[in-house]
């Protein structure tokens, strides 16, 4: 049997479980398992319901229904069925008006979910989740309004902050408040004509088994994707190594005798330093060289390869001062030979986008890159084509995105002319000019000032490096005790 037979997409099955419910013998075949299980709050025996089903564009998962008719106790989670990831990830999405609010949401037991507008964040609950935005919307008001009666006489501060939260999450799914103090929902949330304040939810997941829903493709503007080595804590929770494994990594680990100072790395010294996988955990050597890339400036590059899992990551970093100026480079690429062009994405603050066939990689994407035009967009495509699957509920979404990754496949292959842009508000970012040192009549660059909100974003509004001796010494003084005192 097949994966796709195995995983049926979440239409397929629903269209299954419609037909065996109206027509079932004994012999049919279940579309979900059932299994007596024991209710954990009467002590009876209940039903699970297991559905082994497919996201689109996602990964296989196994959704589970728990229900006791005895006391009505009733439980739904979701577990992932397939690997961990070898990275991290981290999905955005900016919910700016009221249809994104029904984006789904496959939350996995080691999700953390992060709403930084309203300073709100929701750990980890040992139990995974499917759900739309404004079923965790309702679902988190539901959760910290049960206690507020309580908190209005016990804790009067914590009761007003959380009430001023509550306000602001209504304010959302557009509930009424009657006379009387209750809220009443007024209908499905995407539906009500009222101003929203826009939001950014963020599921963070060491796993790497969560999953915010994009609209159409992956150059949805509003989604965004980065992914992240994770920590050896992370791991340990992860139970992918034992607390023990991990005391004796961190053991021998060197460090720098005391009293040494770290030398400067000269251009033809390889610098090896030790750490731990982020995928399996096993001791691994990095490596690190200093290049000086002509035309542009000096950078780091970082390579590690387990040899225990197979992992292998390279990444490079600035090594010269943030640029005053972003930078937006754009290509005309004509041929075969502008593929094989260099390009080098220093920051993940860099974007990159292809015009003629709307593809949109918003900043942070693909991390810190040193390859080809056509290894850059060979690793688009297949990252994208992983994520195709058949669902017969949306024919359109699936037409699109086909659509989508042919003329992907047409623009790797050079087939057809087209424009890369490279935006990077660090000036990280280089594309190399074959005609150096003269002007490359087919690249254009451009450098501009970057916004009030990029900095901020960037953290450069609040960093200070000349005259921050100063400004301390008037702080420690503000400190001192007067005589008086």
């Amino acid at each position: 049997m097949s994966k796709n037979e195995f995983f049926p997409t979440i239409g397929d099955a629903a269209d299954k479980t419609e037909k065996l419910d109206e027509q079932r013998t004994e012999d049919d075949e279940r579309a979900t398992e059932e299994v007596e299980s024991l209710c954990m709050k009467c002590g009876e025996q209940g039903m699970t319901r297991m559905l082994l089903t497919s996201i689109p564009f996602f990964r296989e998962v196994i959704v589970m229904s728990f229900r006791c008719e005895h006391c009505g106790f009733n439980n739904n989670e979701i577990q992932s069925a397939g690997q961990i990831r070898p990275e991290g990830t981290v999905y955005t999405a900016r919910v700016l008006d009221r249809s994104d609010l029904d984006r789904q949401i496959v939350r996995s037991a080691s999700c953390d979910i992060i709403i930084p507008e309203f300073q709100l964040t929701l750990p980890a609950s040992g139990n995974g989740q499917l759900t739309t935005v404004e079923g965790l919307i309702r679902e988190i008001v539901t959760d910290l309004a049960f206690d507020q009666p309580l908190r209005r006489i016990q804790d009067e501060p914590n009761f007003n902050k959380i009430e001023e939260l509550l306000n602001n999450l209504r304010a959302i799914l557009g509930d009424e408040e009657s006379e009387d103090g209750e809220v009443a929902v007024v209908g499905k949330a995407s539906e009500v004509d009222k101003p929203m304040k826009p939001f950014t939810l963020k599921l963070d997941d060491p796993a790497g088994n969560s999953f915010i829903e994009f609209i159409g493709d992956m150059s949805d503007p509003k989604w965004n994707l980065r992914t992240y080595p994770r920590t050896l804590q992370q791991n340990v929770q992860l139970g992918l190594i034992s607390l023990d494994a991990a005391a004796a990594l961190q053991s021998e680990t060197k460090q720098l005798p005391e009293g040494t100072t770290p030398q400067e790395i000269s251009e033809d010294e390889v610098f090896e330093f030790p750490g731990t996988c982020s995928s399996c955990s096993k001791r691994v050597d990095t490596k690190m060289k200093r290049v000086n890339i002509p035309y542009f400036k000096e950078c780091l590059i970082m390579s590690t390869n387990c040899d225990n899992c197979g992992y292998r990551d390279n990444e490079i970093k600035s090594g010269s001062s943030i640029s005053d100026k972003g930078k937006r480079i754009t290509l005309k690429v004509e041929d075969r030979e502008d593929l094989s062009r260099d390009i080098l994405k220093v920051s993940e603050t860099a974007g990159l986008s292809i015009p003629e066939i709307d593809l949109v990689l918003t900043h942070g994407t693909l991390g810190g890159r040193f390859t080809t035009i056509e290894g850059i967009l060979d690793q688009v495509y297949e990252e994208l084509n992983e994520r195709l699957f058949h669902d017969s509920s949306d024919i359109e979404s699936r037409t699109k995105f086909e659509t989508f990754l042919k003329n992907l496949k047409e623009v790797k292959s050079a087939e057809r002319p087209f424009t890369i842009v490279l935006d990077d508000p660090l000036a990280n970012s280089y594309l190399q000019n074959l005609y150096a040192p003269d002007p490359d009549p087919n690249m254009t660059t451009e450098e501009y000032a970057r916004s009030w909100d990029q900095n901020e974003e960037l953290g450069l509004n609040d960093m200070k490096v000349e005259g921050y001796e100063e400004d301390e010494k008037k702080e420690g003084a503000a400190h001192l005790p007067t005589v008086a005192e």
